[in-house]
């Protein structure tokens, strides 16, 4: 037997509901500081899970003899392979992986940048600091540790923002340019760090209630009494604030069903993959975002197996293959809707991976790696942030196997994306806690 508290915490989880009953004050005064917001702009974060080799996804052109003396035989990519590309800010070129050739198109239209060198940071460190031991990310190198860092830009396990994700505490933080109680967060990869603020929660409108939403009149009395079950007196806060978010839930879900129903259909074929489909499922969703009378979504998707301790060369070729055309299908579907100056695309990974191969045919686990940012406002066709000199036990190796030490810290990268959407620069601090160690909170790929 299963208790009501039981029931309602599984089926709130299995709609994509979360709450967080602390820290509410951290986030109360700026709830409501804005009027709805007349224009429209979406986040959509790609999570490549596993920690993405960025050696052999950024590979540089001109200085292609440096990469080939580390990566030798192994891991290297054949320099007529890579796809050239030019990047005025470091004054020199550099190739893309073979597979990605619609990344390269949107490049080259301007459409796309790559940041270089991202990586969680508490605050900029040199090689020197690092080994002394200073400014050193939690558990560095451990997948779900960083994973949580990358998403929540929360590098220090003592702050209490670190189980949110920077996702949605900017969410939070934006909730009134809404003007609406649907969830400014979606998730089409169940509820990940990224997507849970303080008073945000995600929906997932992939998840169903089995027996509850078959149109049956049996269904329906179940879901009736079900919803009558939500609303007896516990006497206990969390099951009423849990009973009170599955609700919001339920309702949630069938707006956005009844709202799909009625929108028109896409003329962009996706593909048929893991990935393809949950980028469809977005562009669904964006297509009806007039019905749903919202302003800003964040929307987060993902595709695993990137951890390549081996046969690296063909799981990333059939990872990127995956990636790069369901990445233009999403971009046409933009652009199809009128909105591809309205949605930003961009990847997260939990961190790069060894520039010394391994044995096997693959890489460990490393720090800094190089991330894409997609959509008719980025000012495309350039790298942003510096690329690491490619010398084992070099300035920004933290080892001696081309672990490169991140130049861009999450925070910087994060800021920049959040202040496009609307974040003002007196919230960067509550949503961003240590974007104050940095330079610049704004990198420049985005207005």
């Amino acid at each position: 037997m299963r208790t009501r508290r039981e029931f309602v915490r599984d089926l709130g989880c299995g709609l994509g509901a979360t709450a967080f009953l602390s820290a509410f004050d951290r986030f109360s005064s700026l709830e409501a500081a804005m009027a709805p917001a007349t224009d429209y702009k979406a986040l959509v974060c790609v999570f490549l899970y596993g920690g993405n080799d960025g050696n052999n996804t950024v590979i540089p052109y001109d200085d292609y003899a440096s990469y080939q003396a580390v990566r030798g035989t192994v891991l290297n990519l054949p320099k007529a392979s890579i796809l050239q590309v030019s990047a005025p800010s470091q004054g020199a070129a550099f190739g893309l992986h073979p597979a990605l050739t619609n990344f390269q198109t949107l490049y080259g239209q301007g459409k796309l940048a790559v940041v270089a060198n991202v990586g969680t940071l508490s605050a900029p460190v040199t090689r020197s600091q690092y080994l002394a031991g200073s400014e050193r990310p939690d558990s560095l190198f451990s997948h779900s540790d960083q994973q949580a860092q990358w998403q929540s830009s929360v590098v220090r396990s003592q702050d209490r923002l670190s189980q949110t994700g920077w996702g949605g505490r900017t969410a939070d933080a934006l909730a009134s340019l809404n003007g609406t109680t649907f969830p400014m967060v979606v998730s089409t990869s169940g509820i990940p760090i990224f997507t849970r603020g303080v008073t945000s929660y995600p929906l997932v409108p992939g998840a169903s209630l089995k027996g509850f939403s078959d149109g049956s009149a049996v269904a329906t009395a179940r879901l009736a009494a079900f919803r009558k079950l939500l609303t007896l007196e516990s006497g206990e806060t969390l099951v009423g604030a849990a009973s009170a978010v599955t609700s919001a839930a339920i309702d949630n879900t069938a707006i956005l069903n009844a709202a799909l129903a009625k929108g028109a259909t896409l003329t962009t074929t996706f593909p048929g993959t893991g990935i393809g489909r949950q980028f469809q499922q977005v562009a669904g969703i964006l297509s009806i975002r007039a019905e749903l009378k919202i302003n800003r979504q964040v929307f987060f998707v993902s595709l695993g197996g990137f951890d390549t301790h081996t046969d690296e060369i063909n799981t990333q070729q059939n990872l990127f293959t995956q990636l790069n055309a369901a990445v233009q299908a999403f971009y046409d579907a933009t652009v199809e809707l009128g909105i591809a100056d309205s949605v930003t695309t961009f990847t997260l990974s939990d961190f790069g991976r060894t520039f010394q191969p391994a044995s096997g045919g693959g890489s460990d686990h490393a720090w800094g790696s190089h991330h894409f940012v997609m959509g008719g406002s980025v000012k495309g066709g350039d790298f942003y942030g510096t690329f690491p000199s490619l010398a084992l036990q070099g300035p920004d190796d933290s080892s001696n196997e081309g672990r490169w030490i991140p130049t861009t810290s999450v925070d910087q990268y994060a800021a920049t994306l959040a202040q496009w959407f609307g974040l003002d620069g007196g919230s960067l601090a509550t949503v961003f806690p240590n974007i104050g160690r940095f330079a610049s909170s704004h990198l420049g790929f985005l207005p």
